[in-house]
């Protein structure tokens, strides 16, 4: 089992670039199926979850090649089911969004119920009335949702709540459908945006991204396209926290600061210095965080994959915080890992109070799931002494390199399995 162990105390300073956004990327290769014709992906994360997508692509015939370690080419005309039986695909939540592009082409998929963090329940409801509006039978059978529709039709669709997923594979199965889709109440965030810029790029119409209404108008084929995929706002704002707690000065490079906003504002209000320029952002760490509240919203509210990294900064600030979660019910289960530490949080249903705490102490805590995760080793960043965090596979899912560009800021910290290892690095650090 890998671990990370960390010695804090360090105000982290330095540069870091952030990579392409893990949950655009996810629904990007599973459209680059669509086509016949080869695309090009570039800025593509190396993490987990985009490597086990691409495991259960090559699986059912698509060709999938990598020019470098963040760019690859995708062709998708020798598909030869649509059936993804990957057993990575139940262990990551966009396996899903294969239901959209295979629809989209071919007017049928099976793809397994979808897994990922249990950070609380994410139904597929929206996604299956949207399908079932646009002529799609569904049914779920041994774990697997089973899809096809004798002919696939544009329609007038209301989600009943803001889902990013649903948004994006309704978006995907309407690109290639007869007619025209309207979506109401669609998600706003930044990578809804990207998905649909790449869809256009291979020739679809879609208008509306990134407002609340999102019209699709049904294309027959999609043709070749060189895609970029934008920067990924929750690396970018997880190493934003990083500097604000450790009361560093790190640059962010490769971001776009408007995706960035809400977590911003917080930062500013926690006391942090904030620069922007034009595709960077400095955060300056103050020499005591201020407490605030926050809620958690769609986007443009702040982000619920920023909640356990914001708690990490509360934990240490002067006064009393309240966070307030309204998207997932069991975000806050990181909580009981951050007491070890000696933080003070008493949670009661989806409303945290946190009281601020002058300092945490190392711990040997485990990691509940991948946001959760990278806030445990910020709090370790943070904690005097040895902290020791387990089941650091979830933080690989959503992070590349997350101990090596830490430790490009000042970080002591490295990747270890067993006791042996943890005890060398004890020596190393003193």
């Amino acid at each position: 089992m890998e671990q990370y162990v960390i010695k804090g105390g360090i105000p982290l300073k330095g540069e870091v670039g952030i990579g392409g956004a893990k949950n655009a990327a996810l629904a990007i290769l599973a459209a680059a199926n669509m086509t016949d014709e080869t695309v090009r992906i570039e800025n593509l994360p190396d993490v987990r979850d985009i490597n086990a997508l691409i495991e259960a692509m090559r699986d059912i015939g698509t060709r999938v090649d990598r020019v470098d370690r963040h760019t690859v080419m995708v062709n998708g005309s020798c598909v030869e089911n649509c059936i993804v039986e990957n057993e990575n695909m139940k262990k990551i939540r966009a396996s899903y969004y294969l239901l959209g592009a295979l629809l989209g082409k071919y007017k049928k998929a099976q793809v397994p119920l979808p897994g990922g963090c249990n950070i609380g329940s994410r139904p597929i409801d929206q996604h299956l009335k949207g399908f079932k509006a646009m002529g799609v039978e569904t049914k779920i059978e041994h774990g697997f949702i089973i899809a096809k529709a004798k002919r696939l039709h544009g329609a007038h669709i209301f989600l009943d709540m803001v889902s990013v997923g649903a948004t994006i594979n309704i978006m995907m199965a309407a690109s290639m459908a007869e007619g025209n889709t309207t979506i109401e109440n669609a998600a706003k965030e930044p990578h809804v945006v990207d998905v649909a810029s790449f869809l256009n790029s291979m020739g679809a119409r879609i208008k509306g991204a990134g407002t609340d209404v999102i019209r699709v108008t049904g294309v027959q084929r999609l043709h070749k396209s060189d895609y970029s995929i934008i920067p990924d706002q929750i690396e970018a704002g997880t190493f934003m926290f990083v500097s604000a707690v450790t009361g560093g000065d790190v640059l962010l490079h490769n971001v776009i600061p408007k995706h960035l906003e809400a977590t911003t504002l917080k930062l500013l209000e926690l006391g942090c210095k904030v620069r922007e320029y034009d595709d960077a952002i400095q955060v300056i760490g103050p020499e005591k965080l201020h407490s605030t509240h926050v809620k958690t919203m769609p986007y443009p509210g702040f982000p619920t994959d920023m909640q356990p990294q914001i708690a990490v900064s509360l934990a240490l600030a002067d006064g009393t915080s309240i966070v307030t979660e309204s998207i997932f019910e069991n975000r806050f289960r990181y909580v009981d890992e951050l007491i070890r530490m000696g933080a003070s949080i008493k949670v009661e249903g989806n409303v945290a109070v946190i009281t601020g705490v002058d300092r945490f102490t190392g711990a040997h805590v485990n990691t509940p799931d991948l946001r959760a995760g990278a806030a445990l080793v910020i709090a370790g960043l943070a904690a005097e002494g040895i902290t020791i965090v387990d089941d650091i596979y979830y933080i690989e899912r959503g992070y590349e390199n997350l101990d090596r560009k830490l430790r490009q800021l000042g970080a002591k910290i490295e990747k270890v399995s067993g006791e042996k290892e943890i005890q060398k690095f004890r020596l190393k650090v003193g």
